[in-house]
């Protein structure tokens, strides 16, 4: 059972993205999703496994679910 806490750093690496700060900024700064609708997990810009993971993080309430939400509120922000 893995019982490490969960950062923005480890949900990119399980996403099989580039996990160091500038990364994962620049990630959210070309991903921007301020004036769209709709769950994080169903953007184009991610592959079927990276959606799949997502969506059944936020459905299943897993570990992961918080992170996640997190990284919707940053892609969503100004």
């Amino acid at each position: 059972m893995d019982v490490s806490k969960k950062t923005l750093g480890t949900l990119f690496e399980q996403l099989g993205l580039s996990n160091d700060t500038a990364a994962i900024e620049a990630f959210i700064q070309s991903h921007n999703l301020l004036n769209r609708a709709g769950p994080i997990w169903a953007e184009p810009f991610w592959t079927p496994s990276q959606a799949t993971f997502l969506k059944e993080a936020l459905e299943q309430d897993a570990d992961w679910s918080e992170i996640v939400d997190e990284m919707s509120n940053l892609l969503h922000k100004p």
